[in-house]
């Protein structure tokens, strides 16, 4: 087992729509060969101390209308501004509810239509993190997005959807560090997906910098 550490985050115990229980063995799964993943829903470890222990934080934190507090997304900010690295999967963009994390993310979730069967095209096929996976399908939901004007970022996936292409995954450098942003994993069935799991694993190691 790797001594190299990662970060969870989710939701046990207040759920409105995606319960972190056997979503987060699946992240643990995943990565298990690259970092040992500890999931957790405890916001306190948003800390300069705790986070200095793991060289990746995983989002997939529940959608709420409270705001994380400001000790918490601040040290989040300095952490990967430091060169950390953060990968959100999913509902994990429900961090923009604190503005200043928003603004990291690279683009605001703004709703979903209804749970439907996507055809994921990869228009990055040479970035590291999509290097060896090829066009597939996924049952999902379609998240629609506005991403952030004068923000650089890469669009990793994109999918048609009621006549448009729509962003699907994303990632870019924050200061010195990186954020990746995969839109899959509504429920659990999206984490036995081939592909998306590759990319769950790529693209935690390429925000990690071990890719």
């Amino acid at each position: 087992m790797s001594t190299l550490k990662a970060l969870a985050l989710g939701s046990y115990s207040e759920v409105k729509y995606h319960p972190f229980a056997g979503v987060d063995r699946e992240i643990e799964q995943i990565l298990a060969n690259d970092l040992q993943v500890f999931s957790s829903e405890d916001y306190g470890l948003l800390n300069k101390e705790a986070l200095s222990d793991y060289k990746l934080v995983i989002s997939y934190t529940e959608f709420s209308d409270d705001k994380i507090p400001v000790e918490q997304s601040s040290a989040l900010l300095s952490y990967v501004a430091g060169g950390g690295g953060l990968l959100l999967v999913h509902n994990g963009i429900s961090l923009q509810r604190n503005q200043e994390l928003g603004v990291m993310l690279g683009a605001h979730f703004t709703h979903h239509p209804e749970y439907t069967s996507l055809q994921m095209s990869i228009p990055a096929r040479e970035h590291p993190i999509m290097q060896g996976i090829e066009e597939f399908v996924i049952e999902d939901e379609p998240y629609y997005f506005e991403m952030h004007p004068y923000f650089e970022t890469t669009v990793l996936a994109e999918y048609p959807h009621e006549g448009a292409m729509h962003q699907a995954a994303w990632c870019h450098e924050f200061g010195l560090g990186r954020v990746v942003y995969l839109m899959p994993g509504h429920h659990l069935a999206s984490f036995s997906v081939k592909p998306f799991r590759e990319m769950i694993r790529r693209g935690g190691l390429w925000a990690a910098g071990l890719l």
